[in-house]
């Protein structure tokens, strides 16, 4: 099959900074996304736009992208900043726009593809027809979604790219939907401000009062891996896969980047239908490991349809790591574990104690057995014990990356000179002479040296495949002559590979594509005039502002859903009616609360979700 033919699979990956940039696209990353310097989800990964120059600058030597963070709403005045950033982010080279605010689409952005962010809670086939109607080039998909959705969506919007997440956090709610933050603190999720209240502790009570569960994390998850699904993704229509964590540190992005990329090309590899989006092979000199850093443990949460054993990290929202066996003995300050294991001096660990609190410590030093803890806590036998911090791991994660293009050298004789010419991936090439040279005294040693010499390409961008010689008879050549050429060589590739580089361009065109729903309440996010604007355009009526506008505007949001989600915490502690072996007799409704404050909760069993209320 034509390489034009094939589909382009596209790794994506978390960009905090242009550091963390560079290491996702050094570990394999086909496109990275990052914020500017505002109206990203994350404020706290904000970046200035000549960053995102040299960013976009390195991603493109590998025909990698790099995509615009632009996924907050706005409120009036902030639109004319937003447009600036966009224009030059556009300028600086990005290649599309992550949007969640519907007044961005008539707001008068440059030439790029639109993506529309999962925070438009893409998570129905109307929904992205409707998106596709409008132009978005890409629809982000809701992380509730199960392989079924998935298709059903692809079958009814089969024009429009679909991307999901394939590891990382997940956002309890329904993304785009959640007022949690926003009620209590005044703190937005849906404007980059996120306070994590859903990782704070909460007690469950019932219509009585009595207590369910003290003091637990009962709306923190467990973290995303689907990393044995991406063949099922694929058959279902997702062409990009992505990374979250643009707040996690460097050995997290090129450890869970590294991984996928190997899962990803096992698969690319036995078929002729896909290929990788961007170019290059990466060596690493690590084995990819995702247990190894950040992470709650690992759910597949609904990709079967089904929910399979306990999605949520109840007693911690801290990382717990990688398992590495249970406490056999123990006293203050030491531990023997019931197995063997790799643990390190320095290495972080963790286990919960006897009160089901998650205990940290150091590895002071490990003797023989025996893990001597930086500090006198004694581990409960049986406890499992967790590595949350492998340093040695760490190191080599950020340190042991380099990505390069494979080179084709021919080196060939033309009227008596000898001309080194090379070919990449593009199929650019590029050619240098190096001159008439000497006949050599001897052929095996001369032809040798020469593809050592050209082979050594260092840190540069690229690898040598392979190298042919077609000279009539072997020349000799000093050792300074051929670095001279190589490096020659090297120069004109690099500027081939800055100048072939082609951005996609896609204008939106005006459409009187009608929404499938009639009225808009809080939920649609409404906190300006275009986005005002653009939903009447397509047949809404407004009859609610965002409820950041709303509380903007000195009004409470007393009885709204602060959050709705497919976490279910009849289900958690055993109560769905849907299960044959469901305990009996709970007394409804339940209630969340923390800091004095309650938070009732209703369950709609058919559709098998939970909101969350605003009771004051």
């Amino acid at each position: 099959m034509d390489n034009q033919q094939k589909i382009n699979l596209e790794l994506l990956a978390p960009a905090r900074n242009l550091e963390s940039g560079k290491l996702a696209i050094e570990a394999g990353a086909d496109a990275v996304y990052i914020a500017g310097p505002n109206f990203g989800a994350r404020q706290a990964a904000g970046n200035s736009l000549d960053d995102i120059k040299k960013l976009a600058d390195f991603a493109h030597l590998f025909g990698a992208k790099v995509y615009l963070v632009l996924n907050t709403i706005l409120f009036n005045e902030e639109i004319p900043q937003a447009q600036k950033i966009a224009r030059t982010a556009y300028d600086a080279g990005v290649d599309a726009y992550i949007v969640q605010d519907f007044g961005l689409v008539n707001a008068g952005l440059p030439p790029l593809p639109l993506f529309s962010s999962t925070q438009m809670n893409n998570r129905t086939p109307e929904q992205v027809v409707f998106l596709e109607e409008l132009g978005f080039s890409r629809a982000i998909l809701a992380r509730e979604l199960s392989l079924e959705q998935i298709q059903k969506i692809h079958s009814a919007a089969p024009k429009i790219a679909l991307e999901t997440f394939v590891a990382g956090a997940l956002c309890v709610s329904y993304s785009g939907n959640c007022y949690f933050s926003q009620s209590a603190l005044n703190r937005s999720a849906n404007r980059g401000a996120c306070a994590q209240l859903c990782r704070q502790t909460f007690t469950l009570r019932d219509a009585q009062g009595q207590i369910m569960a003290h003091d637990k994390f009962l709306l923190s998850l467990k973290d995303l891996n689907l990393g044995n699904k991406l063949d099922d993704l694929l058959s279902s229509g997702v062409t990009s896969f992505k990374i979250e964590g643009r707040l996690k540190d460097n050995a997290y992005v090129a450890n869970m980047v590294s991984y996928f990329r190997q899962e990803l090309d096992k698969i690319i590899n036995v078929s002729e239908k896909y290929q990788r989006a961007s170019l290059g092979r990466v060596f690493p000199s690590f084995v990819p490991d995702p247990a190894k850093t950040f992470n709650r443990g690992f759910t597949e949460y609904l990709i079967s349809g089904k929910i399979k054993g306990s999605i949520a990290s109840l007693d911690s929202q801290k990382s717990l790591g990688k398992f590495i066996g249970k406490v056999q003995k123990s006293g203050r300050g030491w531990l023997v574990l019931d197995r063997e294991h790799k643990l390190k001096n320095g290495d972080g660990i963790c286990f919960l104690d006897k009160n089901g609190n998650l205990s940290g410590a150091y590895a002071n030093a490990v003797k023989e057995d025996r893990i001597l803890l930086h500090r006198h806590e004694e581990a409960p036998v049986g406890a499992e014990l967790y590595c949350n911090q492998d340093l040695s791991f760490e190191k080599s994660a950020t340190s042991g990356l380099h990505r390069a293009i494979g080179l084709k050298l021919v080196v060939e004789e033309k009227k008596g000179e000898i001309f080194i010419s090379a070919q990449d991936e593009q199929s650019l090439k590029a050619s240098v002479s190096l001159g008439v040279g000497e006949i050599a005294e001897k052929p095996e040693a001369a032809e040798l040296a020469i593809k050592e010499a050209l082979a050594k390409l260092g840190e540069t961008i690229f690898y040598c495949e392979e190298t042919e010689l077609k000279w009539q008879q072997p020349k000799f050549f000093s050792r300074s002559s051929l670095n001279e050429a190589r490096r020659q060589l090297v120069e004109k590739l690099l500027l081939l590979r800055e100048k072939s580089y082609v951005r996609e361009e896609s204008v939106m065109e005006k459409t009187d594509a009608t929404y499938y729903l009639k009225k808009a309440d809080y939920s649609f996010n409404i906190s300006n005039d275009l986005a005002r604007d653009f939903w009447e355009s397509h047949g809404v009526k407004v009859e609610e502002d965002a409820l950041e506008l709303q509380m903007r505007n000195g009004k409470k949001p007393k009885g709204k859903v602060l959050m709705t989600t497919k976490h279910c915490l009849k289900r958690e502690f055993g109560y769905c009616p849907k299960n044959e072996k469901s305990k009996g007799g709970l007394r409804e409704p339940l209630y969340l609360e923390r800091e004095g404050k309650k938070y009732p909760l209703n369950f709609d069993c058919r559709k098998c979700q939970m909101e969350v209320l605003d009771l004051e």
